[in-house]
């Protein structure tokens, strides 16, 4: 029959690695080996699959027949995927929150903006007071709040990404985090350093001109040019 082989990249303690992705998220500590094992075993034992996503599988398949490899295609699943903070049984008591540009701006918006995420705070405070589970206190919160993931995905999926999310039509925050990340991993490595800067960008500098019915003028449209 065929051979498998598996690469190094494959990770070498999975149980573990799922204990602390979780941990992450869950506010736990995660210099702790022993409990990122125990954490991962109750994921696994508990069903959380989204968990065991993180365990990354590399390998070689060799010699086996096209109409088996075909119906391997069709497991699908793992990337992109995410982990993210929980409104379950995290303390958001003074929670931190994003200011938008426009907001920040106008000092009587701002103030408005402020004095709202306070009241959400001080309600959720005496909601828990009152017996209400975090879970359902929670419920209160904006979707301004800062939150926390743990994200997994590929090269492809970031350049197609930057594609939509460059332009300067893209929601503002987005572009931000998206000119964050590009920051992040153009410091990883030289190699990442050439991928952002020749590969990184939004669809009209791909294609030399823009194909949205609303273009910026940054590139001409295509009927344009």
């Amino acid at each position: 029959m065929g051979k498998i082989t598996i690469l190094s990249e494959t990770t070498k303690n999975p149980i573990s690695l799922i204990g602390e992705r979780a941990g992450i998220c869950w506010g736990a500590n995660i210099e702790n080996k022993e409990r990122n094992y125990k954490r991962g075993l109750d994921c696994i034992e508990a069903g959380h699959g989204r968990t065991l996503e993180y365990v990354n599988v590399e390998l070689v398949i060799d010699g086996y027949s096209a109409r088996v490899i075909r119906e391997w295609y069709t497991h699908l699943g793992g990337a992109p995927t995410r982990l993210q903070a929980s409104t379950r049984y995290i303390d958001y008591g003074n929670f931190e929150y994003v200011i938008p540009p426009k907001v920040e701006k106008n000092e009587e918006a701002k103030r408005i903006y402020e004095d709202t995420m306070r009241a959400i705070t001080e309600a959720g405070e005496k909601l828990e007071e009152l017996g209400i589970p975090r879970e359902d206190s929670a419920m209160l919160l904006p979707l301004g709040m800062t939150t926390k993931i743990v994200d997994k995905r590929n090269m492809r999926n970031l350049i197609d990404m930057s594609r939509q999310r460059m332009c300067t039509r893209a929601y503002w925050e987005y572009r931000e985090l998206f000119r964050d990340i590009c920051n992040a991993l153009r410091d990883y490595s030289e190699e990442w350093a050439y991928v952002i800067d020749t590969q990184m960008m939004p669809k009209c500098e791909a294609l030399g001109y823009c194909p949205e019915t609303y273009c910026c003028g940054r590139k001409p449209k295509k009927n344009e040019e």
